[in-house]
């Protein structure tokens, strides 16, 4: 027999406390990124805790991906529960790593205090409430409805902050998101409990290179400042590109409104001497720079052509060259990734819209994110459009000091998911 929805919302309900132990447990693993702290760790756990549950769990290393290192390897967990009879299977992954803590916290970042209806702590939001509330949401259904068809599985991924090709990319490339294998995934980051993301812009990262002549610094005229060269690239894009770009919209719905244009942020700069180690006490050698380079992150719309990004770059740099004698440079690729946007009318689009309407009484809002996530490597590796980010948090508090999930936010969100198993699955 199929479980009432009112029976599934009451298995929530009765797990509000393990939602919040569950939420504390895993911020008090430091799983820092870089370098890759304690992955195994919060592999582990996760693993005893699901395994109770009857899920399969299996825990993998990356082994050559990206940042593995027999000193910082890179784990993974992928933890599959069959129910009863055949049918899809409904996947939660959710990014298991935290940026660094930064300065400006008044709470100690990993030890998980809760305030009210608040619980602080490094990846609190972003995301280790969204994997809480997964589980949650995946265990109160089983509960609810023992007799469900087709498969859950959960993952806890490493090195999305870093790009995911330790994590989602590396086990994509072994089919683990084959469509055959699972059919809708859902990634709980946190994208507002009222919001459905349908995916992302793309993004291209580069280092432009402006190379120049040393010299003695007393005698500069000997030498060719690659700085200066880079000076004027610098003053090229404020003169030609960013205007430019402020001028490509977008009908992606993009949050927040200044995301919905084309975008070039300057990562780095670095030219002539190295910094020198901290408590060097010594003077700068007088050097004219013979390289100065810089790294660009530019986002770029669903409308727009990889091809045609790059080649706004190398038109800007060839003006530069135009009218600057002995200017010379080079553009080396960093990384790309292109834009996704799972269709509305996608079996996970509409079933979690149905879940949010249910749960909170409206329809919800439908976005797309400024930034990539792990749905760039089940789309393009994995081969999967069947995915969305939906989880719960605010996603302003990502990266900032006293990061915080709300629980009741984490409930809604749970209860959403839970309810997104009945539809998939019964």
């Amino acid at each position: 027999m199929t479980a009432a929805v009112p029976d599934i919302l009451a298995q929530i309900d009765a797990r509000r406390d393990a939602l919040v132990e569950l939420t504390r447990d895993l911020i008090r693993i430091p799983t820092l990124n870089p370098p890759g702290r304690n992955y195994r760790e919060i592999c582990d756990y996760l693993a005893a805790r699901l395994a109770r549950s009857g899920y399969a769990c299996e825990v993998l290393r990356a082994t050559g991906a990206p940042g593995d290192s027999d000193t910082h390897p890179r784990w993974n967990l992928v933890a599959r529960r069959e129910g009863a009879r055949p049918g899809d299977c409904v996947h939660f992954n959710g990014h298991h790593d935290v940026v660094e803590v930064g300065h400006g916290w008044t709470r100690d970042p990993f030890a998980a205090e809760v305030e009210g209806d608040r619980i602080y702590g490094r990846g609190a939001c972003d995301m280790k409430g969204g994997i809480a509330a997964a589980v949650i949401a995946a265990e109160a259904f089983a509960a609810a409805c023992p007799d469900h068809a087709g498969a859950i599985e959960i993952s806890a991924t490493a090195d999305e902050e870093s790009g995911g090709y330790g994590g989602v990319a590396w086990l994509a490339e072994r089919g683990y998101f084959d469509p055959a294998r699972v059919q809708h995934v859902i990634i709980p980051e946190p994208l507002h409990k009222d919001r459905i993301c349908l995916g992302h812009r793309g993004v291209w990262w580069a280092e432009i290179e402006t190379k120049g002549r040393i010299a003695h610094g007393s005698m500069p005229f000997l030498g060719d400042s690659a700085i200066r060269h880079m000076g004027a690239v610098l003053e090229e894009m404020e003169r030609v590109l960013y205007p430019l770009l402020a001028g490509k919209r977008t009908a992606m719905p993009v949050i927040p409104e200044g995301a919905r244009q084309s975008t070039l942020n300057i990562n780095s700069i670095h030219g002539g001497e190295a910094e020198q180690e901290a408590g060097y006490t010594g003077l700068p050698a007088p050097c004219v720079a013979d390289r100065c380079r810089i790294v660009i992150d530019r986002r770029f719309l669903i409308e727009e052509d990889v091809a045609e990004v790059k080649r706004e770059v190398t038109r800007m740099l060839e003006a530069v060259k135009a009218r600057r004698p002995c200017f010379d440079y080079e553009v080396r690729d960093l990384f790309e990734v292109q834009p996704t946007m799972t269709d509305r009318a996608a079996p996970v689009v509409r079933a979690t819209a149905r879940a949010v309407e249910t749960v909170l009484g409206a329809p919800p809002g439908f976005v797309v994110s400024p930034g990539t996530y792990d749905q760039k490597h089940i789309d393009r590796i994995g081969r999967l459009k069947n995915c969305i980010a939906y989880g719960p948090g605010i996603l302003d508090l990502a990266h900032q000091p006293d990061e915080w999930i709300g629980i009741d936010d984490m409930m809604d969100s749970a209860r959403v998911m839970a309810l997104v198993l009945k539809e998939l699955l019964c």
